[in-house]
């Protein structure tokens, strides 16, 4: 497969990170994710989060609902699964740990640092104090997924995922050696580095987004909030290093959208939300990463193999009636999309795409 290749065709691809959201607008969300991946790991950050195995029943319940709704007689969306993850707090118990490795539907844990990102302020304030949590996780073996930023005022935000590695990640995995951890969002060439340095048990995601741009595109022309996400875009030598780790060929990194929307109001005020909504066409956004960096042949094994191989999950049958065909074909993004009773703006609204899903 060369550069100059005209059509992908891959095996049914997942999203290891990715937002749906709740009420009305998660139907939207869920009739863009289902279009596009088989799987994905679905984010525990909503108002109130969800902490426990029953309350992660009750929201996969809710988005199988929504699913059936917008399905239709879509043969490949019909088939989307969800895969739950409980969010992490001070209170969580070993015991609640046991609780969602036994039940078959969660598949991980999110470690967000409080008031790190969107609803995060129930998050861990002392991550040695969830020590017996994350130890029960090495042992039933359940993947622990991390936003890697401090929170403190007097750092930089862009250093707070470096800061963030030092401080926590490294002793963490000399303390708890045999967790499974993935690094979520990785935006910097000190997050690449980490990883690599690592054992097998430590991976990460990385986004359409931090592959594409770097942190000029937020302020090009004025201020750009469709493009301001948490953790923030950095330097180009920063999405340089992703994009290096992307089309690696290593497993160790796989696809996470990190598609978070947020709707036009919250997004364009003088306190915008921070998220990227790249849903509505992660896997036409991520090929051309791919097809930039002149790694077309790479793409495969990021979207469709390897976060399933990390998670200890069947790689998705590819079945020839299952495969997505994506093929080098122009369109224009549209200004929004419909997002409960509103819009969201998309990434790139009004700007041309360079391929299409088929």
């Amino acid at each position: 497969m060369s550069a100059q290749t005209d059509e992908v065709i891959i095996s049914p691809p997942d999203d290891f990170h990715l937002h749906l959201r709740d009420g009305d607008p998660m139907k939207n969300l869920v009739f863009h994710a289902s279009r596009q991946f088989r799987r994905a790991i679905i984010m525990p950050n909503l108002r109130p989060p969800v902490v426990t195995t029953a309350q992660a029943h009750e929201y996969r319940s809710r988005i199988l609902g929504a699913l059936k709704a917008v399905s239709g007689d879509h043969a490949f969306s019909s088939k989307f699964e969800p895969l739950m993850t409980l969010y992490l707090t001070d209170n969580t118990t070993p015991e609640e740990i046991q609780k969602a490795k036994d039940c078959g539907f969660v598949f991980a844990a999110k470690l967000y640092p409080a008031g790190a990102t969107t609803n995060s302020d129930s998050g861990v304030t002392n991550i040695r104090g969830i020590y017996p949590v994350l130890r029960k996780m090495a042992e039933v073996g359940l993947p622990l997924c991390v936003h890697g930023e401090v929170t403190d005022s007097d750092i930089d935000i862009f250093d707070r995922e470096r800061v963030f590695i030092e401080r926590v990640l490294k002793p963490l995995i000399a303390d708890i050696p045999q967790l499974r951890m993935i690094m979520e969002h990785v935006t910097t060439k000190d997050a690449v580095e980490f990883v690599l340095s690592a054992g097998d048990n430590v991976a990460a995601t990385i986004t359409a987004h931090h592959l594409i741009y770097n942190r000029n595109i937020i302020f090009q022309g004025g201020l750009n909030p469709h493009y301001y996400c948490l953790p923030v875009l950095k330097k180009e030598e920063h999405r340089q290093a992703l994009v290096k780790a992307a089309i690696s060929g290593n497993p160790k990194f796989f696809a996470g959208s990190d598609s978070a929307a947020h709707a036009k109001g919250n997004k364009e005020s003088c306190c915008g939300a921070a998220g990227c909504f790249t849903g509505y066409a992660t896997l036409e956004l991520y090929l051309e990463a791919f097809d930039n960096a002149g790694a077309l042949d790479k793409f495969h094994n990021f979207v469709s193999s390897f976060g399933a191989q990390f998670y200890r999950i069947p790689v998705n049958a590819s079945k020839s009636e299952d495969k997505l065909r994506l093929v080098r074909k122009q369109w224009t993004v549209p200004d929004s999309y419909q997002y409960g009773d509103g819009s969201v703006v998309p990434l790139r609204a009004g700007q041309t795409m360079a391929w299409s899903v088929q």
